[in-house]
């Protein structure tokens, strides 16, 4: 045994975490664990819950003593084996099967002009709906749903099936209570995928686009693998630009001064984009295993525990970020999580900042004239393995 392994403090119990709270306001939670320890056993979830920002930024880099690779997987059985549950070479096997696709200069070449075209369809429906509509619903989730369906070459589903694939099978993803009627709904979306992708791979065989399933037609990956990765995507992809859109509209009208400082200077939407999901991570878990007994920030671990890395905690770690609860788009430029790190580092990131930062924020704000909260009808965030806005009722003044 190591010397740091007999220095190493045993893992504490948090027993006193729910499911419940968690999903409510996973916040305080995350903060009186972090004073505690790096680490948490919590029986809740049956998983040591990471929540401080060094022990997270050390497991996402060392795919060696932490695999992606979980055993009894929530998303492997909610969405197949998609390469975020692998490592490499595996992992990279899948992740170059994406190609050039969600890279910068497809996104400004082909992507932007579709990007425009449906956030203007969403805002005149959102225009229609009048103020005092749901942003999110009427909005944000249609117009991320659409930009991920044609990203994708999903020709033969709506911006609904995307929706309602997305929401059933993260819902699977996260099912910590084990509930058969998630684990129903999220199995119903699992094979309307698959039927998809396999009704659809002919005809992009025949009328090739500029597609992520277009691309893999050609590559040489199982079928199994295309599946799992895609429904994989339409998880990440959609709830992402959806959740921080929602996020970054929430926090600037929650905070007029920032606002008039965006409105006065459009290029800190971006800065904005990063704040935002720093302060709300849309995806504030993921799983790893440790693959021999190890020690992490100080406390021990044994072979083939289950981690939850919380970046939803390590991205308000007061150690890092100063005045971590308070969303700042003036705080100092400091690298957060959200996207995750090393190899398995988000392949839409771009698609989101671009969709979101580039056009969504910027144009809604110029568009929908003294944009502000409902004082009648109040926001609701929720969630913890993802979070985001559930509703938010918005008002505007007739041009």
């Amino acid at each position: 045994m190591t010397a740091e392994a007999i220095a190493a403090r045993p893992v504490p119990t948090a027993d006193w975490v729910t499911i419940e709270d968690l999903y409510r306001n996973p916040f305080p939670i995350y903060r009186k664990m972090r004073s505690e320890a790096p680490v948490h056993w919590v029986p809740a979830v049956n998983r040591y819950m990471v929540t401080s920002y060094e022990a997270c930024h050390t497991v996402e880099n060392d795919q060696e003593i932490f695999s992606a690779d979980e055993t009894n997987s929530l998303m492997k059985r909610a969405m197949g084996h998609s390469m975020l549950r692998k490592d490499d070479p595996e992992h990279d096997v899948d992740r170059k099967s994406y190609g050039s696709v969600l890279r910068p200069k497809a996104i400004k070449e082909h992507w932007n002009a579709i990007f425009q075209a449906n956030h203007e369809k969403y805002l005149a429906r959102l225009k229609a709906a009048g103020p005092g509509s749901d942003l999110i619903w009427e909005y944000a989730a249609p117009y991320a749903a659409e930009n991920l369906r044609l990203v994708m070459g999903f020709h033969n589903a709506t911006q609904e099936d995307m929706q309602r694939w997305s929401q059933t099978m993260i819902n699977g993803t996260g099912n910590y209570a084990d509930d058969p009627e998630v684990w129903a709904a999220s199995e119903k979306s699992y094979n309307e995928v698959d039927d998809a992708i396999d009704e659809i791979l002919p005809y992009l065989r025949k009328n090739p686009d500029s597609s992520l399933l277009s691309g893999m037609t050609s590559m040489p990956i199982p079928l199994e693998a295309i599946r799992a990765n895609m429904k994989m995507t339409i998880g990440g992809g959609l709830n992402e630009p959806r959740d921080v859109l929602g996020v970054a509209v929430w926090a600037l009208l929650s905070h007029p001064d920032q606002l008039a400082q965006v409105l006065a200077d459009p290029a800190l939407y971006p800065t904005v984009f990063e704040e935002s999901v720093r302060w709300v991570a849309p995806i504030g878990m993921y799983p790893r295993e440790t693959t021999r007994d190890t020690v992490l920030e100080g406390v021990q671990l044994p072979k083939g525990a289950r981690l939850g890395v919380v970046v939803g905690a390590a991205n308000r770690d007061p150690a890092v970020f100063e005045d971590p609860e308070s969303f700042n788009i003036n705080r100092p430029k400091k690298p957060h999580l959200a996207f995750g790190g090393g190899n398995h580092y988000c392949a839409g990131a771009w698609v989101a900042k671009a969709s979101v930062s580039g056009i969504a924020l910027p144009q809604l704000f110029a568009e929908l004239p003294n944009l502000r909260l409902d004082p009648e009808r109040p926001a609701v965030d929720a969630g913890w393995v993802f979070r985001g806005m559930n509703a938010l009722p918005v008002r505007w003044d007739a041009k």
